[in-house]
């Protein structure tokens, strides 16, 4: 048998054109080599898309991609990732599989405290397919808790555990603080692992675990993966063979453009010399056609943050061809910043005056308005951390619930 293992394929992440258009075209190129390939089957690892209910244009462009898949003989198996689930069960992900585009692995039901899942068995190659989809805030691992592995692991025949969560024993080390699961708490003696969740490409094996895979994205699903992709990681998807009771899995790149990474550090400088320096480096960068990603970090001796015109070295890179330009300026700081001071009686005016004061002169409109959304959901995020305890109510809950709705503004912001 042939299959296809892809995760964190993100469709809708983005609102900016260039960056939707590469997503898009990266999960074409996918579903083409997938039928170039005479795939038997396909199977998404969670976070085939970046929200439960995404933009349609991006849906649209998808779902002519699956029905290619479609009509070449290739169904499509999927769990949900932490972004395209819903407590709700209002996700995409479900639409998709009442159309009979996709068929939702996760298949099962709680039984004496334990979860029994069943498998869902390939027509064409018998191929038996289980896994556990992933929730908001790794919340998944109470389904691990009480899953009953010894029925799984009793299942005869070529078994396929799809999953959306970090190994412990596997974790990039960039993601010590990222919650994951113990491999204990998968079934042991499966096939094939398809993982997803973890943005970097792995294979892995442990006794009793063995292909334990995590592919990555096909492109991107947030700005930290554009930046790895400018410094040379890999994207793309597995394909799979089983033959003469050997597994060989083949990573299949995707390059959907050519990227630069550009990083500067400001520390013990003053503002005039960054801006200087900053622009004279960028004007020597080859931008033609590629996205250019521009680091500016470290603390200023002198001068202000805002005093650097960073909207002028967006300018200069889109004039010597750039497809998409991105400033990180986290972690670009001044020894003055704390003396910004704005007057005011109203909470809510004199936290936007900060902000603006402290993003400096914008003269793109594309990036004024994407200030403007900024600072709208810094308020927002700031107004979750001042909410009053409810009457009775535990810290605990208390807590949980500034966390819940910090997460619920996040997500507003990515549908808007």
């Amino acid at each position: 048998m042939k299959f296809a293992h892809i995760a964190d394929v993100h469709i809708g992440a983005y609102y900016d054109e260039t960056l939707a258009e590469l997503s898009s075209k990266a999960f074409e190129y996918t579903i083409g080599k997938c039928v170039e390939e005479k795939v038997d089957f396909i199977i998404v690892s969670g976070d085939l898309f970046h929200v439960s209910i995404p933009d349609l244009g991006a849906v649209d462009k998808a779902v002519k991609q699956m029905r290619r898949a479609k009509d070449a003989g290739i169904p499509i198996y999927v769990v949900y990732g932490s972004h395209d689930y819903s407590p709700s069960g209002k996700s995409i992900i479900d639409i998709l599989d009442s159309s009979g585009l996709v068929t939702k692995i996760v298949k099962g039901r709680i039984e004496d405290n334990k979860l029994r899942l069943e498998f869902i068995t390939d027509e064409k190659t018998n191929a038996k397919i289980t896994g556990i989809s992933a929730r908001k805030k790794g919340l998944e691992s109470k389904y691990y808790d009480i899953l009953d592995r010894d029925a799984l692991e009793r299942e005869e025949g070529f078994k396929i555990f799809s999953f959306h969560s970090g190994i412990e024993e596997f974790k990039p080390r960039e993601l010590t603080p990222v919650e994951c699961i113990p491999i204990s708490y998968l079934p042991k003696g499966f096939d094939y692992y398809a993982g997803g969740h973890i943005h970097d490409r792995s294979e892995n094996s442990l006794p009793g675990y063995k292909n334990v895979v995590f592919p990555g994205p096909i492109f991107s699903g947030y700005p930290r993966d554009l930046e790895k992709n400018a410094k040379g990681a890999e994207r793309g998807f597995y394909i799979v063979t089983y033959d003469d009771n050997t597994i060989k899995h083949k990573f299949i790149p995707i390059k959907v453009c050519e990227s630069t990474y550009y990083e500067y550090d400001a520390s013990g400088k003053n503002s005039i010399q960054v801006k200087n320096e900053v622009q004279k480096n960028l004007g020597e960068i080859d931008a033609n056609k590629k996205i250019v990603l521009l680091k500016v970090k470290g603390k200023l001796a002198g001068g202000r943050t805002s005093e650097i015109d960073f909207s002028e070295m967006k300018n200069l890179l889109y004039n010597n061809g750039a497809i998409y330009v991105n400033v990180n300026r986290y972690g670009f700081t001044s020894s003055e910043y704390t003396d910004v001071k704005v007057s005011g009686e109203d909470v809510n005016l004199i936290e936007s005056k900060l902000f603006r004061e402290n993003i400096g002169s914008v003269k793109l409109e594309q990036d004024k308005l994407l200030g403007e959304k900024g600072i709208s959901l810094a308020q927002n995020l700031l107004k979750t951390t001042r909410l009053n305890p409810k009457i009775n109510e535990s810290k605990k809950n208390y807590e949980a619930r500034q966390v819940d709705d910090g997460i619920t503004t996040l997500e507003l912001k990515e549908v808007m």
